[in-house]
């Protein structure tokens, strides 16, 4: 996750940039968020066994979620 997520910075509500998109979304959302690339955090989910993911709702009502190396702080 970035640094600020790691220190608890990142909570349901807050404003996250994506910084990176992996191949595992569609061309749609893809434009989307080169159109806007900021989101509103949701909620959370266990990825990996280990990890933490961050569900966002992009500019556009999508939903998706995302590792946390792909996000930073807005």
């Amino acid at each position: 996750m970035s640094q600020a997520a790691t220190t608890g910075s990142v909570n349901v509500g807050s404003t996250v940039r994506i910084t990176r998109v992996r191949d595992r979304i569609s061309a749609e959302m893809v434009e989307a968020l080169k159109a806007d690339p900021l989101c509103t955090v949701t909620g959370f989910r266990t990825v990996d066994g280990k990890g933490i993911g961050v569900v966002v709702q992009l500019a556009n009502g999508q939903q998706a979620w995302f590792f946390e190396d792909e996000i930073a702080l807005a």
